[in-house]
């Protein structure tokens, strides 16, 4: 029942460092076992050891902790997003990485690609398995080889066709308590999650008799009860699988709703935090140097609780509040709200970063603005995406249903559809700047990059609202538009290549780099990124980072900046003059990237 923690403090100086995180990493599996499982520890850190002993044979890449740089930029993308004239789908993916990512993508987290049910991939049917209509492993293999890769862990909920649940509705020994099930007439209004369809579905039993599944997502997604630490184990050995086949980053799926205990509202519980924290200590017990990323959203101070102490839990956090603020800020032309937050976030730190994004998937989530905006300024933005085509998904909560998320392309729902179409584009681009320039890694979804707008024949065709942001076009159509200089497609593509490029080339931009948030004007979000002093490259090197989220000319004057008569812009490479009463002129939606002398 013992891990592995006799390790000696002998060899390099990095050496000694992996060797006492192994240490620690053992402790904290042991401490963390006890707290999940009390009383059935003992037998669960027994098979935890055997599991991970077999993995440490067979994965042979110590690689230490995770460290990101400026030149870190992830795609979102799904494994068939590209229709290729000939062979499996996810040669499709392949393709358009080989011609387009090279210089400017360093990771790419591919969406669920494994068999499924429902839900574009999110009822996964077999963990361990390709979906054959997309190919097999070793495409994302080979990708694996040029790009650092993302997988998705969707740990809340199987399909109701795995053979795990199979086995539950057989009775079999094995599956008994393999998932959630309660009483016909159990109460749940104290439960919260991010659907209005009943929270239990029945399921009729081997024996005849007929159990109520708890089912967060819908009828075909049924939760998995981790108070049973088999279900635990079989995710740590998925996981692991994972990283086997390449991935570098595990995406936790729904990770807020893991833990279900009666009586509570059933998100964000002390378990839940426990079992990610678990994750991270496996992958650093194994020296992996694996990213655990979790997604949770939810209100900005529930979101970022999954940091824990900085150096236990999440690696990385997706930064949920910047979407529906970015956006409220270009509807209404004022970065106060935006602002606002953004001073509220965490102090740089070595351990951990936000993953900043405005497109997903899904959409626009907009929980995570509770708090941030006033009512009308809420239900002014919903207004405004309807208005531009989109859609509104709600969610039950003790207090009723309420928006939940906006299904739209971020093309459409930022950019007002009446400005000229250079307008349009230039709004787009700067909401992508703000992102950029924010301490963080980018998470850049591949309809964003390639300046998609609303697929509106999606929601009727595939049945649900998302579908508007998910078309999956032929690969060479896409690359046909992305060759003519005309379009909009090339326009927004190379707009977002050259802004990329200008980041990746900026040691401000690093995650560990210092960020203030400063006032200007109402309308202009304003952000000072600078080199610590005592880096050993760059020391105080200071980037002011400005982006008018209005359709008009502003005048600003940075706060807390010296500015100097004439500054470099590290987006453009033209140098920028400051006016005779000290403002910096901005264009509509225009961004500047600032080069200050300390």
């Amino acid at each position: 029942m013992s891990l592995d923690t006799s390790r000696t403090d002998t060899g390099t100086s990095e050496e000694t460092r992996d060797q006492s995180s192994g240490r620690h990493s053992s402790e904290r599996l042991v401490r963390l076992a006890i707290e999940l499982y009390s009383t059935r520890y003992e037998e669960f850190l027994e098979r935890l050891t055997a599991l991970l002993d077999a993995w440490r044979r067979r994965l042979h890449r110590a690689r230490g902790p995770a460290r990101f740089t400026e030149r870190d930029v992830l795609l979102i993308t799904y494994g068939d997003q590209f229709r290729p004239l000939h062979g499996p789908a996810l040669h499709g993916l392949e393709e358009f990485a080989e011609r387009y990512l090279k210089d400017i993508v360093s990771w790419i987290h591919i969406l669920p690609f494994f068999p499924y049910t429902s839900d574009d991939g999110f009822a996964v049917a077999d963990y361990r398995a390709v979906n054959p209509a997309l190919g097999d492993w070793e495409p994302i293999e080979r990708m694996s080889r040029r790009f650092r890769m993302a997988f998705d862990l969707v740990l809340n909920h199987s399909s109701v066709s795995h053979r795990w649940f199979q086995g539950f509705l057989r009775q079999e020994d094995r599956y008994r308590e393999f998932y959630h099930y309660r009483p016909a007439d159990y109460d749940s209004s104290r439960v919260v999650r991010p659907r209005t369809h009943p929270l239990l579905t029945p399921f009729t039993m081997a024996d005849g008799t007929v159990r109520y599944v708890w089912t967060t997502f819908s009828a075909d997604q049924a939760d998995l009860n981790y108070e049973n630490p088999e279900v635990m184990l079989e995710m740590i050995d998925t996981l692991l699988c994972y990283v086997e086949h390449g991935a570098s980053m595990i995406r936790l799926d729904a990770v807020a709703y893991l833990w279900k205990e009666d009586g509570t509202s059933c998100i964000h519980l002390r378990r839940t935090h426990m079992g990610v924290k678990l994750f991270r200590a496996v992958v650093e017990y194994l020296g992996l140097g694996t990213v655990i990323l979790t997604e949770t959203n939810v209100p900005h101070e529930e979101n970022i609780s999954y940091f824990g102490n900085g150096s236990d839990e999440a690696h990385m956090v997706y930064n949920f509040a910047l979407p529906p603020l970015t956006l409220q800020a270009f509807i209404d032309g004022t970065a106060e709200h935006l602002r606002r937050w953004a001073a509220t976030l965490p102090e740089r730190s070595e351990h951990t970063t936000f993953l900043n994004f405005l497109a997903s998937h899904d959409g626009v989530g907009v929980t995570p603005a509770a708090g941030w905006l006033a009512r009308e300024e809420f239900d002014r933005m919903v207004r405004t995406v309807q208005d531009r085509g989109g859609r509104v998904s709600c969610k039950s909560t003790p207090e009723g249903e309420i928006p939940y998320e906006l299904n739209v392309s971020w093309f459409s729902a930022v950019a007002d559809p009446s400005l000229p179409e250079e307008l349009q584009i230039r709004a787009f681009l700067s909401s992508h700047a703000i992102m950029m320039a924010l301490a963080g890694i980018p998470g850049i979804y591949v309809h964003s990059l390639i300046g998609s707008r609303n697929w509106d024949e999606g929601p009727d065709e595939q049945g649900h609202s998302r579908a508007i942001n998910r078309e999956k076009p032929e690969l060479e159509r896409i690359a046909e538009e992305l060759s003519d200089r005309r379009s909009w497609r090339y326009r927004v593509f190379n707009g977002m290549r050259g802004m990329i490029g200008a980041r990746r080339r900026e040691p401000c931009f690093s995650p560990t780099a210092s960020q203030q948030v400063i006032s200007a004007a109402n309308e202009v979000f304003a952000l000072v990124r600078r080199v610590p002093e005592g880096s050993s490259l760059n020391p105080g090197r200071t980037v002011l980072c400005l982006t008018n989220t209005a359709p008009k000319e502003v005048a600003c004057r940075p706060a807390e900046v010296a500015l100097q008569p004439q500054m470099g812009d590290v987006l453009t490479g033209r140098t920028v003059t400051r006016e005779r009463n000290g403002t910096i002129l901005l264009k509509p939606y225009e961004t500047l990237w600032l080069e200050i002398s300390p």
